[in-house]
């Protein structure tokens, strides 16, 4: 799980999926009413008083493993299913004009503008999957040693 052959190039996408993974779970103890339970409340999400600090914490772990490289195929498979689950909780009542936490807005572009960053983490974090950290990661200094 911690093999990788991908170039140090793949540190970019690393940095750039681990780093808004971790701000945002941390957002959402920052922010709870506006992104964390308050959020999760809205959208209809049972139990948001739990699963809204679960996210909030699997998204800073795995987030810091993704930047640092650290078990990156091991953290991408639950960030995989976050951002699944957001997009179909969240952003697919878009396209149904049934959305509860974007009133008004409706539609296939709608649901293409608001769903951007959650299907940017999607193909980042499944890339990940694929190829692994990288040459420039902690995954590809304790493979050698194993």
């Amino acid at each position: 799980m911690t093999a990788t052959g991908a170039p140090g190039a793949v540190v970019l996408i690393r940095f750039y999926v681990g780093a808004v993974f971790l701000f945002e779970g941390i957002l959402k103890f920052l922010q709870p009413d506006r992104l964390g339970v308050g959020r999760f409340e809205k959208a209809g999400i049972p139990a948001p008083g739990f699963f809204g600090p679960l996210d909030g914490v699997f998204e800073i772990a795995c987030g810091a493993l993704i930047l640092v490289g650290l078990l990156t195929r091991v953290a991408a498979i639950p960030m995989i299913v976050d951002m699944i689950g957001a997009l179909l909780i969240t952003k697919l009542p878009i396209l149904w004009g049934d959305a509860a936490l974007f009133p008004g807005k409706s539609g296939w572009w709608d649901f293409v503008h608001e769903s951007r960053t959650d299907l940017a983490q999607l193909c980042g974090s499944v890339f990940l999957l694929i190829v692994g950290a990288g040459a420039f990661a902690l995954d590809a200094r304790l493979e050698p040693a194993r």
